[in-house]
């Protein structure tokens, strides 16, 4: 079976959108577009390399693809990221795209949950997902996400999407690895560990 893990930049406050540019999302009037390129350090750049080279096949929604196959496309020289992201596999979730053209790109048409579903019980790796905010919450509905790995951004935005939503299912985590950046961005991984297990601090009578 394959893993699914979910890779997002966020907020101290969990907001997710439009971490890379002011263009890149907007919705909602959302005015803090690049939050994340003050942050962004030699450290960091070494870690989303290593991140960027692991995973097997890429799955994404439809905004995140869009922004994703208009950029790495034209990146040239000796990058990494781009030399991974352009060859290997990636599945596209949309209901408004007719074809995908990038480099080795399938679209996921139909039931996603289900279609995601079969991705992950095939033999393989890891499937990743960056992004995707509308994918993910149909992923978390779903209770289809294996692993979390979070890149916590010392930034408060107060307003914009946030990743854990409504329709979010409670479900127990551990953490499995934690590094801190000399640019104060706290990257956490998280693993599935069952129900979310409840306790009690208050006396009995």
């Amino acid at each position: 079976m394959s893993k699914l893990v979910v890779t997002e930049m966020v907020s101290l406050d969990g907001v997710m959108q439009a971490p890379g540019g002011p263009s890149e999302d907007t919705a909602g009037g959302f005015a803090h577009g690049g939050w994340v390129a003050p942050h962004f350090d030699e450290q960091l750049g070494s870690l989303a390399v290593e991140g960027a080279l692991r995973p097997d096949a890429l799955l994404l929604g439809r905004r995140t693809y869009e922004i994703f196959a208009a950029h790495w496309p034209r990146v040239t020289g000796d990058d990494p990221i781009a030399a991974k992201l352009n060859t290997m596999p990636k599945y596209v979730a949309s209901r408004t795209l007719e074809v995908v053209e990038w480099n080795n790109s399938t679209l996921i048409r139909g039931d996603v949950a289900e279609a995601v579903a079969e991705l992950t019980e095939a033999p393989g790796g890891e499937i990743l997902v960056y992004g995707s905010g509308n994918l993910v919450q149909t992923l978390l509905a779903n209770d289809l996400v294996d692993e979390f790995a979070l890149w916590v951004f010392p930034v408060l935005l107060g307003t914009g999407k946030r990743l854990f939503a409504e329709g979010t299912r409670p479900v127990g985590l551990e953490l499995a690895d934690s590094v801190t950046t000399g640019s104060g961005v706290a990257m956490h991984t998280y693993r599935r560990a069952g129900a979310v297990k409840t306790g009690s601090f208050e006396l009995e009578d």
